[in-house]
């Protein structure tokens, strides 16, 4: 299928369903990556979804992109850009919206795959906006609390779903984030699955085959 000229940058791997309306599964990268990176497993996940990976829209040289900037400066530590990562959530779902309607998707089957900051996003969607997004695979990433909408917290979630997982051996972003944001979607009520696995910050054959199986058992069709 050929891309159209959206918000964002995009590759698309077509649903194999050719009757009404597809699921479809967004895919969104990590800091310093771009949208090949994760399509490259595109054609292992569940062929009824239409799935559509996303380049994040800040360069970084020489060749990757950020959903938001990541700095270190001796005084201040690390830190993150949220007025970006803000701006990001927004765009996402801007970007979703044109998707659905392009490419004739159905816009209430939409799911999300995150990996690192891309996880970090797709949290910050599918809490901010839980109206549009059935279900959600965050990979190695957490929730950050400060880049979600006002009010998120008074939003419905009831419907929403969630498969979380992260390496026991993640020297970028700390196991313990990854729990800390399985606890607080528990405080919220919100329906989710949390495992590790013995690897650092990626994505084992395990946990590829995991998730791939519960995005198939979550998928409504």
């Amino acid at each position: 299928m050929t891309t159209a000229q959206l918000s964002l940058e995009h590759l698309i791997r077509p649903s194999d369903i050719t009757e009404g309306k597809a699921p479809v599964l967004f895919l969104f990268h990590g800091y310093g990556s771009n949208e090949e990176d994760l399509f490259s497993f595109a054609e292992e996940l569940p062929s009824f979804y239409c799935v559509i990976a996303a380049r994040a829209p800040y360069t970084l040289q020489p060749f990757g992109y950020a959903w938001y900037a990541i700095n270190f400066e001796a005084s201040k530590g690390k830190w993150s850009d949220h007025e970006q990562a803000k701006a990001s959530r927004e765009l996402i779902v801007r970007f979703m919206d044109e998707a659905c309607e392009t490419y004739h998707l159905d816009e209430k089957n939409v799911n999300l795959l995150g990996f690192s900051q891309g996880a970090v996003l797709s949290y910050a969607v599918a809490l901010s906006y839980p109206e549009k997004v059935r279900n959600v695979v965050a990979l190695s990433g957490y929730i950050d609390e400060s880049v979600l909408a006002e009010g998120y917290d008074q939003k419905d979630h009831s419907h929403l779903r969630l498969y979380v997982s992260h390496g026991q051996m993640d020297m970028v972003i700390p196991p313990e984030w990854a729990q800390k944001s399985s606890e607080l979607l528990e405080e919220m009520g919100i329906d989710h699955t949390y495992e590790e696995f013995p690897v650092g910050h990626g994505v084992s054959p395990a946990n590829f085959r995991s998730f791939s199986q519960w995005l198939s058992d979550h998928s409504g069709v």
